[in-house]
């Protein structure tokens, strides 16, 4: 079994080569010093391109993130500690959010805002903190008089939150008229999730329906890892779903 696996690996690490453009040399060296030579190539060819990989990056530093959540904190505020500058006001605020303290992250976005320019993800990262604070005036102010999105992309993405706002200042008919559009485009399900809730708040029940199917029929073509990444909402969605059938 050793043998069969060292054999597997060693025959990669040959194609490896080819593929590569990697010198000639590796072949010879592979092929009659298969053990020493092949830790070798994994250590000096491979290794190194793998570090510069960003999925690679992405998945070490979501693993780091699980096994230390406070460590961009820490670092955030030890950044701002020798050095009191905006973008590390932004720093610290950014990893505050990320660990949903809200509350911290405000006043650090504002001081941010007013020491500096105000750029359009900074206005939203400020709107957004004051949104979670309870202050969906002033979240609805902040994006008033942010600089206008120029990507659509970037649009859609301020205007899921200040569908949310709306919502949260009982603006109820303009935030349906915001979300009815932006499901039309969003890729994934928050947005119709959340237009789903709150016609069900509203007691609009078949359009919740119909808009709840919609998210059934597209959750069907995920695969398991894309759901499980919103188990939660998902699982919501379902179950208001399968109450609504119930109820017909």
């Amino acid at each position: 079994m050793i043998y069969a696996l060292t054999i597997a690996i060693q025959v990669l690490c040959v194609i490896d080569v080819i593929r590569n453009g990697r010198n000639q040399l590796w072949i010879m060296a592979l092929v009659f010093l298969p053990v020493a030579s092949t830790i070798a190539y994994v250590v000096l060819e491979v290794y190194p391109r793998f570090q510069g990989n960003r999925h690679v990056r992405g998945a070490r530093a979501a693993v780091a993130a699980k096994l230390d959540p406070e460590k961009e904190v820490r670092a955030a505020r030890t950044a701002l500690a020798t050095a009191d500058t905006v973008a590390n006001r932004i720093r610290l605020a950014d990893a505050l959010s990320a660990r949903g303290n809200y509350r911290e992250a405000l006043p650090l976005y504002r001081e941010a805002t007013t020491l500096g320019p105000v750029d359009l993800r900074s206005a939203e990262k400020l709107a957004r903190a004051e949104y979670e604070n309870d202050e969906a005036a002033a979240a609805l102010a902040t994006l008033d008089a942010a600089p206008a999105a120029s990507a659509q992309s970037d649009r859609d993405r301020i205007g899921l939150l200040r569908a949310r706002i709306l919502e949260a200042l009982g603006r109820f008919d303009e935030a349906l008229e915001l979300y009815a559009d932006l499901v039309t485009r969003l890729a994934g399900e928050e947005g119709r999730v959340r237009y789903a809730a709150l016609l069900l708040d509203l007691d609009r029940d078949e359009q919740a329906r119909t808009v709840l199917e919609d998210v059934e029929a597209r959750m069907k073509l995920m695969d398991r890892t894309q759901r499980a990444a919103e188990a939660d909402m998902y699982r919501w969605a379902m179950a208001r779903l399968a109450e609504l059938r119930v109820r017909a």
